[in-house]
């Protein structure tokens, strides 16, 4: 089980298969590196080195008292590259983890990258100030309590219906996953409160590698609009929505964002 120490003394475990442009997944909120078990044996067949990070405080890493904000977890990402010696990097992020990857060019840039990509997730989480495109009901004033209850994050009364925890369990196990149980327990909360507060628009805008923002049309948190506007604040970004994903379009429609994964990294220098 290949594992890497943080400079702040957390062991973080990966999966790493295959050969080629590495390209790096980053799990949600609460969810281990498995949930990207769809994704595995397309990427791998394209010919791509696949590395999944299960990152602090979900599935087999560890789960500190500590480092639990935005700018710790884009360190750690930058940590796993050079403990891996990492170049030319297709990073693609779903939900939580696509922050994690705008906190990560936020703090070190693209030097290292050759694209980015991602999978419904809102660069601004807060509504107001001209932005409509965040979290349903979020806003300034409420932000303080509003992922306290748990009828806010899912009875959204917008989107699908989520799929069947017993029946998304068999499918990542039939896929070569462990697990798709999430660990969300109100020790993590204060990493939910800094990822609702941030505002990635001015990191998009500054992104020196191509991005592809995608989006769930039937996504339980957001309007699927986020993605153009995302995509609209940079040149080198374009946007696509899947039609009949929710937020977890990776788990959702599997195929349908696995061709999109795999045409991204083609058109990679």
């Amino acid at each position: 089980m290949p594992r890497f120490v943080t400079t702040d003394d957390v062991s973080l475990h990966y999966y790493d298969e295959g050969e080629g442009r590495p390209v790096v997944l980053i799990s949600g909120y609460g969810q281990p590196a498995d949930d990207w078990a769809l994704q595995w044996e397309a990427l791998r067949g394209a010919g791509l080195r696949v590395i999944s990070l299960d990152r602090r405080w979900a599935g087999s890493s560890d789960r500190p008292p500590y480092g639990l904000r935005m700018s710790r977890g884009g360190q750690d990402v930058r940590e796993l590259l050079d403990h891996l010696d990492l170049d030319g990097v297709l990073l693609v992020g779903q939900s939580m983890g696509a922050a994690h990857i705008w906190a990560y060019v936020g703090l070190y840039g693209c030097e290292r990258l050759a694209g980015v990509v991602s999978i419904d997730q809102s660069p601004k989480m807060l509504n107001g100030s001209g932005w409509n495109n965040g979290f349903y009901g979020l806003t300034e004033e409420n932000v303080g309590t509003f992922f306290l209850n748990p009828e806010n994050v899912f009875n959204t009364g917008h989107g699908r219906l989520w799929q069947d925890p017993l029946e998304l369990e068999g499918r990542i196990r039939a896929a070569g996953g462990k697990t798709a149980k999430p660990d969300i327990t109100p020790d993590t909360f204060p990493l939910m409160f800094d990822h609702a507060c941030q505002d990635w628009r001015d990191v998009v805008a500054r992104i020196t590698v191509p991005a592809l923002i995608v989006a769930g049309e039937q996504s339980q948190f957001w309007p699927p609009e986020h993605a153009r506007a995302t995509a609209a604040l940079s040149p080198l970004a374009r946007a696509v929505t899947v039609p009949g994903a929710g937020h977890a379009a990776h788990v959702d429609k599997p195929e349908a964002v696995n061709a999109l994964l795999l045409e991204f990294a083609a058109s990679l220098r």
